[in-house]
């Protein structure tokens, strides 16, 4: 129980950051803030230190957006995954096969996609 609400907090922590820093404003404030560090430069005398803060910030916020982002990812890949075998599953002329497409090998993906393109140009 305790594990199902961790994950439950994290997804929501996760799905609400991936948004935040996704928008306008969060796009404006590291602008400013770039602004703010190079407008400091000159009192810094371009310092190591002074470059060295700019530097570690912004691979910490990378680091941890990666991880933040490939989760949001994720469950918005599953729920596509889900959304499109329904449209798979309820058409009588499509072969449900397919259904669970993603489970396959690389190589056998590969191959059907070269099986469904020639099925297209026989087709036309």
């Amino acid at each position: 129980m305790t594990q199902n609400i961790r994950s439950k907090w994290f997804e929501t922590f996760a799905s609400k950051a991936t948004k935040a820093t996704g928008s306008n404003i969060a796009f404006i404030i590291a602008c400013f803030v770039i602004v703010i560090w190079s407008l400091t430069g000159p009192i810094f005398h371009y310092s190591d230190t002074w470059q060295l803060v700019i530097n570690t910030g912004t691979t910490i916020i990378t680091f941890l957006m990666v991880f933040l982002i490939q989760k949001t990812q994720n469950k918005d890949a599953i729920a596509i995954q889900i959304k499109l075998n329904e449209l798979v599953a309820a058409n009588e002329k499509a072969s449900n096969r397919i259904v669970s497409i993603e489970d396959l090998a690389e190589e056998e993906l590969v191959r059907l996609n070269e099986y469904y393109t020639r099925l297209a140009e026989i087709t036309n």
